[in-house]
């Protein structure tokens, strides 16, 4: 009889010891998480570039200075990055990114002293949209003859 009594509790400790994981209560998807917005930039040259950003779940916004300015007049033109949005998550593989990326672009307005001096103003162009994005897989959102545009947005793990 102690034999029978020993086997049914080794039985029901392997038992209780594989359903456990079960038994525990799920991630909470909902609980707030940290999120990096990369954005991968390689020109037609092959050359890349990107622009990155951690938030979490909302809005976010970087307004951040281009590596190269532009010349004019052999005087350096900054030329803004601009990179805005909201992030959702849909799941806790998914989410919908809405994104504007963008620069400014400096153009010659008018030029005087016989073209020694120009003035100049400001293009802004981008691209605004919205997609879904799975985290952890880079999705091409741009291309053109002068390079492609990818995103990658990942959960980071506190």
């Amino acid at each position: 009889m102690k034999s029978f009594r020993f086997l049914a509790a080794v039985t029901l400790s392997v038992l209780l010891f594989q359903i456990a994981p079960l038994l525990a209560s799920p991630p909470d998807t909902n609980a707030p998480a940290n999120y990096v917005i990369k954005v991968l930039m390689k020109d037609a040259k092959g050359s890349d570039s990107s622009l990155q950003v951690t938030t979490i779940d909302g809005p976010f916004e970087l307004d951040t200075l281009q590596k190269n300015s532009v010349k004019i007049n052999n005087t350096d033109i900054p030329a803004t990055l601009k990179m805005s949005g909201e992030l959702t998550t849909i799941n806790e593989h998914k989410g919908r990114l809405k994104l504007f990326l963008g620069r400014t672009v400096p153009y010659v307005t008018g030029s005087f002293n016989n073209g020694m001096s120009s003035s100049y103003s400001q293009l802004s162009v981008g691209l605004d949209s919205t997609f879904v994005v799975t985290f952890g897989n880079p999705l091409v959102i741009q291309v053109d003859d002068s390079g492609e545009v990818s995103v990658l947005v990942t959960r980071e793990e506190n």
